[in-house]
Order: structure tokens, then C-alpha cells, then sequence
């Protein structure tokens, strides 16, 4: 809640408090009734601004998720939930940095109204939506109450997703067969389970059927599934102007194009980012501080995948010989440098493929050209 007395309100109790003095101090019985006046009138605008109107908020955007550039809305309704009195209030709503004015002008008791503004979503990121803040002020103007109603919201304005026709198969393959590119060997025992019906008779485990008076039959493994493994640098040195959106932008194309195809991919940020969905993560991720070396060094050990894809900017150029050092470890690597204009053309050597992008549109362009799949 905020108050507030104006200026004019401020003149007003100034003079009556000299009129009231004045009047009794020196027996002038019409400045006493002046200051009365003055100092009633006071007291009339802060009942009337202090009158809490008895309002509900409700807000609904659609979608609550979107990308870069694409539409979205706010539906505000605001219901008079008191029985007797009309309400004509002066409000706006936070969208974002942007200030909406949302009128209410004689709203019934009883009665909604409803107002429906879009949401700014050309930049990624988080847009607060509310609270509604309503001003109440008295017919004189010298006092102004200020309350909020309804809870905060957010969209979530996610990077610009660009269309990819090529995603890496990696060197495995999966048990649908939709990457063929692997030596065989890869499937593996995992566990053994009761016998449903469906299953192949030449699964079935005799010696451990024997035991436990049931068939059982062999749960297998494809351990070597092709994963995609995008590690984004959100260190702020690293970057330059909007070079670490177009690095988003190239992310969440390549997240996007593995689920289209249904192949396994994990994210990771250098800073270590947050968690949930990808694109929700690709959202909120801002630069800042973080370790290449110590992320190199848990990628090697862990060897989450067999494709790497680095993406940064101008200043992780530097940076591209450490990631390199992975070649070992991910089969597949490739490193996305974006943001930089003047870069010289795009180069490739036998330990990483290279592709120089000044934004994210380049390099679905330049993805899609890679013949090193």
C-alpha cells in the first residue's frame, strides 16, 4: 500500500493548522472556522481515499510459453465483489517494464470487466506480469492511496527457435533403428523380470527360471544410444553484444531438432544453470561467472555422450583448443562460434568442426550445410 498526501493537501493542512491557531489564540472566531473547515475537509479526503475497494484479480496468459517474437496475451479480469457501491478508480498493470492503464470507470457491484493486452516478447527472458495497482483519490486531491491487487505472473519468452534438417546420429544407433551408424555389440544385460506374454522364447533365462519356479526372462540394454551433448558458455567474458542470445537461440534449435527426432540430448550450462525444461532453462540463463576447465574435466569423466557441441561467443575463441581435448572422449565434436561479424570463414580440423555464425539464423544455415556428420 502506498500513501501519499499531495501538494495541495499539504498547503491545506499547513493553513488550517495557522487558522486554528490564529482564530483561538487571538479570539478571531472566523479563522477558527476557516481552520475548521480546512481541517474537515482533510479528514473527508482521507475517508474517502481510505475506502478499500473490494476488488478480485484474476489474470490468465496465453501461452504462458513462448518464443522470441511470436504473440502473446494477458486476460485481466477484475471483478466489484462488494454488494452496494460502484467503483471508479484510476489503474494500471505491470507487463514487464511496460505500464498498462487499465480503466475502471462506474464498475457495479457484482459486475466484471475484463481487459486483454499483448506481451512484449521481443527480447528472451522472464516478463513479470502484475501486480494491478489501483489509486484511490479524493474529488480535491489531496490525498492518494495507492494498493495492489493479484498476484505476479510470468511468461516465459523463449529463445527463437530455427528450423535444423540435420541432426547428428552420432556413432551408435538406437533399437528402432533411427541411426544406423554404430558397430554392433552395444546391447547388454540389465536385469531379469517375470515372463509377459509377447515375449521371445529365446530371451528366457532357464537357470533362473529353474530356481524360482517361473520363467524369467533377460531385460536388455542399448548402452550405446546416441546422446547429443550441447554445452552452452555462459561465462560473460565470453561474449559480446548479443552474441550470447544468438548462442541460446543456436542451443535451443539443436535441443529441439534431437526431441523432433527423437534422439537423447542433455544441456549444460558452464555456469551450471538451472533445472527443468531445457527451453525453460535456455529462458533463464543469464552470463555470468563459471569454470571451463572444471566442466571439461567432469564431461571427460563422465562421457555423457558421443556428440559434443560447444557454443559460445567471440571470447571463447581462445577457449576452442581445451575443448578440443574432449575429441577423445565424444567421437563427435563440434564448437559454434556466434556473434562475430568480422570472423574469418568457417574451419574445420580433424579433432573439431568449426562453424562461425554472426547469429542464430547463420548458423542453422551453416548446420544444416555440415557434411562431417
Amino acid at each position: 500500500m502506498f500513501r501519499g498526501i499531495t501538494a495541495r493537501g499539504a498547503g491545506l493542512i499547513a493553513g488550517a493548522t495557522v487558522l486554528l491557531g490564529a482564530g483561538f489564540r487571538y479570539g478571531y472566531p472566523d479563522l477558527a472556522v476557516l481552520g475548521a473547515a480546512a481541517a474537515l475537509a482533510v479528514l473527508a479526503a482521507a475517508v474517502f481515499a481510505f475506502w478499500r475497494p473490494s476488488l478480485g484479480v484474476t489474470r490468465v496468459a496465453d501461452p504462458d510459453r513462448v518464443g522470441r517474437g511470436e504473440p502473446a496475451n494477458v486476460t485481466l479480469t477484475i471483478s466489484n465483489t462488494s454488494r452496494m457501491r460502484a467503483a471508479t478508480l484510476f489503474a494500471t498493470d505491470r507487463c514487464g517494464t511496460a505500464t498498462v492503464q487499465v480503466p475502471l470507470l462506474r464498475l457495479r457491484a457484482g459486475h466484471d470487466t475484463v481487459e486483454t493486452y499483448p506481451v512484449p516478447t521481443h527480447r528472451r527472458g522472464l516478463v513479470p506480469v502484475g501486480p494491478l495497482h489501483v489509486t484511490r483519490r479524493d474529488p480535491l486531491g489531496l490525498i492518494t492511496l495507492a494498493r495492489s491487487y493479484g498476484e505476479t505472473i510470468v511468461v516465459r519468452v523463449h529463445p527463437k527457435v530455427h528450423p535444423l534438417r540435420a541432426t547428428p546420429a552420432g556413432l551408435t544407433r538406437s533399437l528402432d533403428g533411427n541411426a544406423d551408424k554404430v558397430p554392433h555389440g552395444t546391447i547388454t544385460f540389465d536385469t531379469l523380470r517375470e515372463y509377459v506374454p509377447g515375449d521371445e522364447m529365446r530371451r528366457v533365462h532357464w537357470r533362473s527360471s529353474a530356481k524360482v519356479g517361473e520363467l524369467m526372462v533377460r531385460e536388455q540394454l542399448d548402452t550405446a544410444e546416441p546422446t547429443i551433448v550441447v554445452l552452452l558458455d555462459d561465462r560473460a567474458a565470453a561474449h559480446r553484444g548479443d552474441s550470447f542470445e544468438d548462442a541460446c537461440e543456436a542451443a535451443a534449435s539443436i535441443v529441439v531438432a534431437a526431441v523432433r527426432e527423437d534422439l537423447p540430448v542433455s544441456l549444460h550450462l558452464i555456469g551450471g544453470g538451472g533445472t527443468g525444461p531445457y527451453l525453460d532453462v535456455l529462458t533463464e540463463a543469464v552470463p555470468g561467472d563459471g569454470d571451463l576447465a572444471a566442466t571439461l574435466r567432469r564431461l571427460r569423466a563422465q562421457k555423457i555422450g558421443d556428440t559434443l557441441i560447444f557454443l559460445t561467443g567471440p571470447g571463447g575463441r581462445a577457449d576452442l583448443g581445451a575443448v578440443s581435448g574432449l575429441r577423445g572422449t565424444y567421437p563427435i565434436a563440434l564448437a559454434g562460434v556466434l556473434g562475430d561479424r568480422d570472423a574469418p570463414p568457417a574451419s574445420a580440423t580433424d579433432r573439431l568442426l568449426v562453424i562461425e555464425a554472426a547469429d542464430g539464423a547463420e548458423f542453422a544455415a551453416a548446420w544444416d550445410g555440415m557434411r562431417g556428420w
